[in-house]
């Protein structure tokens, strides 16, 4: 799960629920106070040790009945899986590690099923991505100008502001691109939005091409759902679209300014956190440009002798009136990166459809099982394991297949597993397949993406995030049904419209694939709906990204297990249906699949 994955809607409840937890949150708290090793040569030491001693867990064997089927999952294979991946000598997992290397391989020796068969490269169980990873040092020069520094020859006669890397920006890309060694123009853009569908323009009339373009986050307000999603974040609002946008039009750079509601319970906190870690590219990726989130305060300074001041902007958003301007200043940045090339790895095996003509087409499941790695300590613990995030989904993925692998036949469609990496880093692996598919894209009908396991209780309901995009929506209605499920609905304290762009999933999406990610629903037979969703809300602000997340957090297999022999029934159900799915009329991804279909791509 990447940070956009999931927006909730803060929770203004200072009470968040904490007697929902009272069993599990004293062992929780009493597991807190083991430190863990940190830094310099004794951790590359202990890395080495430990990854030699990760627990050696007995090869999974085939159902004894020899039937196969969901009831070869269970509770305890899960576990097993689990508990490797999110073990403390694998570091985190982060794209490009050792770690990562170490459970790319435990998942290759997993998929050694008899029926299963290695799509990677050269017959193997690994697809090579060359990447790239930089992180900026305290060199680096954001520095901000009076307008007249556009004049090269008025820059030592004008007022010098430097921004503070860390303390007052953080950096969304980073690497030689980003070099701007003249002074610029500042232009504000309101929220750096185009939408032609709401006949709305931030850039209407304003020529940004060689400058440097500011917004706020997020979007027009609306109580209209039909206008931006009347208050349910769309697209739009996602800080990547706003920075392609900008670079369509020929700017320089971006610079991000969080808007007021977002500005609170110890927001910069979290965005230090978030961006102290590696940023990764692949390694022949479009080259980036200048992109900055900015601290509020020291946003002030971009608007010193502008038409409006910073509160007059958010004056202008609070009232709905935001109308763009030219600022009176100018930036340059000089950049000064750690930067490395290096080989990560999608693990990808394939199981053969037995229908003569269906076999030649695919549906694709995907896990990704990268992580964060090592970053910043929060109370002595720097390791950031991905136990939910996504061991647990990985482990679900590899048991799917040792179902499927374990059948007395094999269902009509071809099944292809692919646990990708780089997740993390904007959905890289996943990126890296689709252009370099194992199979042709208009063979492959759909994908089904997990990430995250029902570990909390068993459940009532699930929920298809993107169900309503395709026809994947009715037939997870019709396996719900079959398995005595309800489908839910994704609650409103969360933001629905985006939730779909946060995983793997969108990257299939926009390759005109399918695709749909199942949640298990908050409705639960020991809990109100109430204190299911206060559960999932504390769990993402206390636990998500950080060093909690790891595998001495309170965890329920028999939930795990339940969710994943729902995904497999799913998976047959469509590897069984003689119809294609397809994108709905509406959908935004459909004219990408009539295209591929045409170009045989």
């Amino acid at each position: 799960m990447n940070r956009y994955k999931i927006s909730l809607k803060r929770v203004s409840d200072p009470g968040i629920m904490m007697r929902l937890f009272r069993n599990a949150s004293k062992a929780f708290s009493r597991s807190r106070s083991r430190p863990r090793p940190m830094g310099g040569r004794g951790r590359a030491l202990l890395l080495a040790l430990a990854v030699l001693s990760v627990p050696s867990f007995p090869h999974p064997q085939n159902d004894p009945s020899g039937s196969g089927g969901a009831s070869i999952i269970t509770a305890d294979s899960i576990e097993q899986h689990t508990r490797a991946l999110g073990h403390d000598s694998l570091q985190g997992r982060a794209t490009g590690s050792p770690g990562e290397r170490k459970a790319a391989e435990y998942l290759a020796r997993r998929l050694s099923f008899p029926g299963l068969k290695p799509l990677g490269d050269q017959h193997s169980y690994f697809q090579a991505i060359p990447m790239h990873g930089s992180i900026p040092t305290a060199e680096c020069e954001l520095r901000l100008f009076s307008r007249q520094a556009i004049s090269r020859d008025a820059v030592s006669r004008v007022t010098v502001y430097d921004f503070k890397l860390g303390e007052e920006y953080l950096l969304y890309r980073t690497g030689a691109q980003t070099f701007i060694p003249n002074p610029v123009p500042l232009v504000f853009v309101g929220y750096g939005i185009i939408a032609p569908e709401f006949d709305y323009n931030d850039y209407q009339s304003l020529d940004v091409e060689g400058k440097i373009v500011v917004f706020l986050s997020g979007e027009p307000g609306s109580a209209n759902p039909e206008y931006f999603g009347g208050g349910d974040p769309t697209i739009y609002a996602s800080p990547e679209a706003k920075q392609r946008l900008a670079v369509s039009r020929g700017a320089l750079g971006s610079i991000l300014i969080p808007a007021p509601e977002e500005q609170r319970g110890g927001y910069w906190a979290r965005m230090q956190k978030e961006f102290s870690f590696e940023d990764v590219q692949l390694a022949y990726g479009t080259a980036g440009n200048l992109s900055v989130l900015i601290k509020p305060d020291a946003a002030r300074k971009l608007f010193q002798d502008a038409p409006h001041s910073l509160d007059e902007v958010w004056e202008m958003h609070r009232r709905q009136r935001i109308h763009s301007f030219a600022l009176e200043a100018a930036l340059s940045f000089k950049g000064e990166f750690i930067q490395r090339e290096f080989i990560a790895y999608n693990v990808l095996a394939g199981l053969e459809g037995r229908d003569p003509q269906l076999k030649d087409s695919y549906l694709i499941l995907t896990a990704h099982y990268d992580h964060l790695g090592i970053g910043p300590a929060v109370d002595g613990d720097s390791i950031y394991n991905g136990v939910f995030d996504n061991a647990a989904g990985v482990a679900a993925l590899l048991e799917i297949a040792r179902a499927f692998a374990a059948l007395p036949q094999p269902p009509e469609r071809s099944l292809i597993f692919l646990f990708v990496t780089g997740e993390e880093k904007g959905l890289l692996g996943s990126r890296y397949y689709l252009d370099h598919p194992a199979v042709p894209l208009y063979k492959t009908v759909a994908n089904l993406n997990i990430d995250g396991l029902a570990m909390f209780e068993n459940f009532s309901s699930v929920i298809g995030i993107g169900a309503e995009l395709s026809t994947l929506g009715k037939t997870l209605a019709r396996a719900a049904g079959q398995t005595g499920l309800r489908i839910s609905e994704l609650p409103p304290e969360f933001a629905t419209t985006e939730s779909f762009a946060r995983s793997d999933q969108v990257a299939f999406a926009g390759a005109g694939i399918p695709s749909i990610l199942v949640m298990d629903g908050i409705d639960y037979p020991g809990a109100s709906r109430e204190e299911g969703l206060k559960r999932l809300i504390f769990w993402n602000d206390t636990v998500y990204h950080t060093p909690f997340d790891d595998l001495r957090q309170p965890m329920n297999f028999a939930a795990a297990e339940q969710h994943a022999r729902f995904l497999f029934e799913f998976i047959h159900t469509l590897a069984e249906d003689d119809s294609e799915p397809e994108w709905h009329p509406d959908a935004p991804y459909r004219h990408i699949r009539l295209r591929n279909r045409a170009e045989k791509r």
